[in-house]
């Protein structure tokens, strides 16, 4: 690459690196974000000039960052190699769709909502609580599969039990598992669900209460424990990464007992091959032969 080819990506790079253009970048998402919440009132239409012409100015300016910061790599590949600079390509690309079209005002402005999301990709706290979210989402399918099958057994129970009571309640397992999911979000689960209940069978607050303690204190800490593991183990990723906290000290640890051992190993092997010779002379040398002397 030439000489001022070289001399524009550094400049560019440490524009896209400066904390100042990164607040700048993130306070017009916000702006762009109110604006999106500005449009949904009708009192906004004495000054819906005004918001075009903001967005107008919003849109060109998200274009030219996302120019920036595909000048600040050295190549157009290893920008496309990042997830969520795709994520703000296309986010930025059809935030170009042009508002005036009547027939396309509605797709740009669903468009323009996830805007909003550009905040994750320029925070990279926000970064690792997504990440940890989308991680844990494998380990958590066991236990909604798990919670699914109890949701299943207690709303066979409650639809075999409690189906005189109530017809829209219990009427059949589909509704059942309605009204237990009502039950487990405790939406006035207790006057409009327990209450009618109890009053036709009475001890029926066991059933209630066994189904809130496996979904409420068990399966819902197990969700969060899940969520928390994931987490710590993203942020301790995460502080390797920029060298930071525990895990980046034990990291350097590692690496200087592992350059200490390599230099004793080098110095043990210099001390053995210094030490050879004199003992392969000693074993060639011929015996002194002690029986001539007097």
């Amino acid at each position: 690459m030439s000489e001022p080819f070289n001399t524009w990506q550094s400049r560019f790079e440490k524009l896209r690196s400066n904390k100042i253009f990164e607040s700048i970048v993130i306070s017009i998402i916000v702006l762009s974000a109110l604006m999106i919440g500005a449009k949904t009132y009708e009192e906004t239409t004495r000054i819906e000039q005004w918001l075009l012409y903001l967005d107008i100015a919003v849109t060109v300016f998200f274009l030219v960052e996302i120019l920036i910061r595909m000048a600040a790599e050295r190549t157009l590949l290893s920008f496309f190699k990042k997830g969520w600079n795709i994520f703000d390509f296309i986010i930025v690309t059809a935030s170009l769709i042009p508002m005036d079209d009547s027939e396309m005002v509605l797709l740009a402005r669903l468009l323009r909502i996830f805007r909003v999301l550009r905040l994750v990709s320029m925070i990279p706290e926000l970064q690792m609580l997504l990440g940890a979210l989308l991680k844990s989402i494998p380990r958590m399918g066991y236990v909604v599969l798990l919670m699914f099958i109890i949701f299943y057994i207690y709303a066979a129970i409650g639809s075999f039990l409690f189906h005189n009571v109530d017809e829209g309640l219990w009427g059949n397992i589909a509704l059942a598992m309605l009204t237990l999911f009502q039950v487990a979000t405790f939406e006035s689960w207790a006057t409009a669900v327990l209450y009618p209940t109890m009053e036709v069978y009475p001890y029926a607050w066991i059933y209630f209460l066994t189904f809130i303690f496996l979904n409420a204190f068990i399966f819902l800490n197990m969700m969060i424990g899940i969520v928390l593991d994931v987490m710590q183990k993203e942020s301790a990723q995460m502080a390797l990464d920029n060298g930071e906290g525990e895990e980046a000290e034990l990291k350097a640890l590692r690496n200087d007992v592992r350059g200490l051992q390599a230099q004793l190993d080098r110095m043990e092997s210099a001390l053995i091959q210094s030490n050879t010779p004199s003992s392969q002379q000693a074993a060639v040398s011929p015996p002194v032969d002690t029986s001539k002397t007097v």
